[in-house]
């Protein structure tokens, strides 16, 4: 891939919460310039194309439209829903356009293979957002493992605390309730992680095992006397997941008080710009305001997958809605010591002093869990989604596509199969009940 001779030129397919963040951050690093977007949603497209100054000859309905024109940019983002990233990639391939393509792949191992052959067919270069990858605290955990810190990793716990109101927003109310809609529930959420863990331990996943199941957002498991929806339940009160709790956080309080940032993001889902008065009014009749206990919801709601890597180190992640939105934790055991990981820094215990020290990190170097298109915590800025791995990532792709070669990408799209082969593989022990061998093993 040669330098362009200007800024790089970007294209952006999907303007949804991902879509307009990479399209921010790619027009942030000022050596780029976001020249075309697609978005089936009028008021997204045009919002944004109006904030970035995308000339209106440049917006678009849908990527076959923007993709079919004679080609007009150098490369493209690809941040439609799950199930629609299979066909643009293509197509952008065909054209020669680089692409970063928000994961997961796609949602059959199959078309992730595809979608590799593809690119390498065409010679393109393509990145998936494996963002975890490129946050300040990510640097920090390997550097302390490159100085031989804790001596040799022998396993590590990873926690992914999705949280229980942010589990019901996405995973039971919203777009990725459902597999036949969107993909599993370990797919959608937590090829972050599982990629995260490849990148820190630096060997390959031989077998996986994994056990989850939907537990409690069914019918029987709905209190007495609940209603349909939030808006008019006897109950609502006592309810956690309580959807005028989880959204009415989000808009400013009666008396003036300021809304929860973290709220108001999924606030502006249910209710785009609206008031307390049209949020209650959107629960009353869409999606969000149902009961979480009678919507049509089908992905598990824990899982725990466990992975042998080829150097022998053996892995655990914990995913589970029930649990505080905090940050990702990570334990770390080493032959010399341990090392733990979370937003509040890194702690490493010294065996051989039988001391610990706390080494801090920046605020932004945190692993948020932060949902896919939310604005960062309180106290960070929307720029540094995913503990900075956000930024991180589009300024090295970015500088990649400027400088020519792709040098400064870790997450190629051949390195990012790594990752889905493990939750596809997962998938698999999960329903068949056995341990999946990831060398020849025909996954599905």
């Amino acid at each position: 891939m040669s330098a362009p001779a200007g800024p790089v030129r970007v294209l952006i397919a999907g303007a949804g919460a991902r879509g307009s963040a990479y399209a921010r951050l790619v027009q942030a690093t000022g050596r780029a310039a976001v020249v075309g977007i697609a978005e089936p949603s009028a008021v997204r497209r045009e919002a944004l194309a109006d904030e970035l100054g995308v000339p209106a000859h440049a917006r678009f309905a849908g990527w076959e439209e923007m993709l079919a024109r004679e080609r007009f940019a150098d490369a493209v983002v690809i941040a439609t829903q799950d199930r629609d990233h299979y066909r643009p990639f293509a197509a952008a391939a065909r054209r020669g356009y680089s692409i970063l393509l928000e994961k997961p792949i796609a949602v059959t191992l199959g078309e992730c293979r595809d979608l590799a052959a593809v690119a390498q067919e065409h010679s393109v270069t393509a990145a998936v957002c494996h963002v975890l990858r490129y946050t300040p605290l990510t640097a920090a955990v390997r550097a302390l493992l490159d100085a031989g810190e804790i001596g040799r990793i022998v396993s590590v716990q990873h926690l992914e605390p999705v949280g229980y109101w942010h589990f019901a927003h996405s995973y039971v109310r919203g777009n990725w309730r459902r597999e036949d809609l969107a993909s599993p529930f370990l797919l959608a959420k937590c090829t972050h992680d599982v990629d995260w863990l490849t990148c820190i331990i630096g060997s390959e996943p031989v077998r996986v095992g994994s056990f989850g199941s939907l537990a409690h957002f069914r019918p029987e498991e709905a209190p007495d006397g609940a209603g349909e929806r939030c808006t008019a339940c006897p109950v609502e009160a006592s309810c956690p997941y309580s959807a005028l709790k989880v959204y009415g956080a989000g808009r400013p309080a009666p008396g003036g008080g300021a809304p929860d940032p973290r709220r108001a993001y999924f606030a502006e889902v249910v209710d785009p710009g609206g008031t307390r008065e049209s949020l209650l009014d959107a629960l009353g009749t869409g999606p969000y305001g149902r009961c979480v206990y009678r919507c049509d919801n089908d992905v598990v709601d824990h899982q725990v997958v466990s992975i042998e890597y080829a150097n022998g180190v053996t892995a655990s992640l914990t995913a589970t809605a029930f649990t505080e939105a905090t940050a990702r934790r990570t334990r770390i055991f080493g032959t010399r010591g341990e090392l733990s990981v979370s937003d509040a820094g890194l702690t490493v215990h010294d065996f051989v002093s039988g001391t610990t020290r706390t080494v801090p990190v920046p605020v932004a170097g945190a692993l948020s869990t932060a949902p896919e298109g939310a604005t960062a915590p309180e106290g960070a800025t929307a720029a540094e989604g995913h503990g900075g791995g956000d930024r991180g990532l589009i300024e090295a792709w970015v500088a990649s596509l400027a400088e020519g070669g792709g040098g400064r990408i870790e997450s190629s799209l051949a390195a990012s199969l790594t990752s889905h082969e493990v939750v596809f593989a997962a998938e698999e022990a999960r329903h068949s009940h056995r341990i999946v061998e990831l060398r020849g093993a025909g996954l599905r």
